[in-house]
């Protein structure tokens, strides 16, 4: 029974790591919609137009705390100052992939 166990979660793992780079390519160019359809009109290639110090670019997220997918998240879903919630308004699954992508794009130097 051990060993049935272990097998399993050996092909579980292994179809986990095969799958995930096209799951997430997948995530990213939907992330990549839902940011041409609600965020670029603000922020676009990365910027901000209405709080120039606050844009999307590496060194803003990460001086403002925002330099990981959660806190986009949160920050995209519950919005924040001038910026409005998206709660609602967006899925949860939109939201994820929109907050991967803006991360994405960061670390690319958008």
């Amino acid at each position: 029974m051990r060993k049935l166990l272990w097998t399993m979660a050996a092909v579980v793992t292994a179809l986990t790591l095969w799958m995930a780079p096209t799951a997430w390519a997948a995530d990213l160019d939907h992330g990549q919609q839902v940011f041409a359809n609600s965020c670029v009109a603000c922020h676009i290639g990365g910027g901000n137009v209405v709080n120039g110090a606050k844009t999307l670019k590496l060194a803003d997220l990460e001086a403002n705390g925002m330099a990981s997918a959660e806190a986009i998240t949160t920050q995209v879903t519950n919005g924040k100052n001038a910026m409005p919630a998206f709660k609602g308004r967006l899925s949860d699954a939109d939201i994820a992939d929109v907050a991967a992508y803006v991360l994405s794009q960061a670390e690319q130097g958008w």
